[in-house]
């Protein structure tokens, strides 16, 4: 526990330790806010075959597809559950489904419990640990594209119900990164973050493994849903290098010719290495209550990337572009 300069009383409860893959489902994004308790959930198997037509269909649809659940304590009402779908459709989202307790009815409420039944209904429910004055959101289809807001609904959950503690900050690494992911626009593998971390594994397991099975040395420590610091353990091996960048479609010849110097630091020895950089303005902003890292930046640029107090930037003369080799064609004045 601890004063800031603004006199708020602050509590640090250590740093809890989640991979990549658990942030994701849980949070559904890699950077999570963990003051709020709410932990989604996938509830694919309540539905499969159950009486809620349109989650069956979509689970059918394809192997990967799932329904995840962002559990509302204290959120049963039909008019909460009415304002978080219409702000779903805000985001350019269909609706968001929803299960409530209903006080009227002493049941659980809303379509998705209609169509269910309430004995299935009370086997879900039970399972996300909610009961009577409580309420779940579901989402459905393929997690990759729908995590994003699905941590988002769980944020507007969280905030709504008033169930983050606002007076403390919790950290927490996220480990394990992904080493490459499936690029849907270029149909082939490609890094997923850094492509100069080391593979876990080494080149034993870019020879032997499902590229999308490999994780990465990579570690980022988050606070209160802001990313504080990034870092890697380095690749130092160039038959790593060309194996990495290989898998993700780049032939030696282009790694020799953008990246000669590395992979020669590589061959005469570059030792193990890796470490982190902390991102000093934004712990500042967190230590200072602000949301936006503007308002702690002396002279943040404007929209227009230009720097007010410095009068920056200002038009280079002719003999600043000579020094250069860049030469100006302007539009002809008509």
């Amino acid at each position: 526990t601890f004063t800031n300069d603004f006199g708020q009383t602050l509590e640090h409860k250590g740093f809890e330790r989640l991979t990549y893959e658990q942030s994701m489902a849980w949070y559904g994004t890699d950077k999570p806010d963990t003051r709020n308790p709410i932990k989604m959930q996938v509830v694919s198997d309540h539905f499969r075959d159950g009486g809620f037509g349109l989650f069956a269909k979509i689970l059918g649809a394809d192997e990967k597809n799932a329904v995840w659940a962002i559990p509302a304590p204290t959120g049963g009402s039909r008019a909460f559950c009415d304002r978080m779908n219409s702000w779903a459709q805000g985001e350019g989202q269909p609706g968001l489904g929803y299960i409530f307790w209903s006080d009227d009815q002493n049941a659980w409420g809303g379509p998705i419990a209609k169509n269910l039944g309430q004995e299935p209904t009370e086997a879900l429910m039970a399972s996300l640990g909610l009961g009577k004055g409580d309420a779940a959101f579901f989402t459905a289809g393929l997690p990759s594209a729908f995590a994003k807001f699905a941590g988002l609904a769980r944020t507007r959950v969280g905030t709504e119900l008033k169930l983050i503690d606002e007076n403390q900050f919790k950290f927490c690494w996220i480990v394990d990164f992904p080493m490459f992911e499936w690029s849907e626009e270029e149909k082939k593998v490609d890094f997923s973050h850094n492509p100069f971390s080391m593979p876990q594994g080494g080149l034993e397991a870019l020879e032997s493994q499902d590229p999308l099975t490999i994780r990465a040395y990579q570690y980022d420590i988050c606070c209160n849903g802001y990313e504080l610091c990034s870092g890697a353990i380095r690749n130092h091996k160039a038959e790593i290098m060309l194996k990495a960048f290989g898998i993700a479609g780049y032939d030696a010849s282009v790694v020799e010719e953008q990246f000669g110097g590395m992979l020669n630091a590589f061959r005469y020895g570059a030792p193990p290495h890796g470490g982190l950089a902390p991102g000093i303005d934004r712990i500042v902003m967190l230590l200072a209550g602000e949301t936006a890292i503007r308002e702690v930046i002396a002279f943040p640029l404007n929209q227009q990337g230009e720097d007010l107090l410095m009068n920056a930037p200002t038009e280079a003369g002719e003999r600043q572009l000579k020094d250069v080799h860049i030469r100006t064609a302007l539009p002809l004045k008509v």
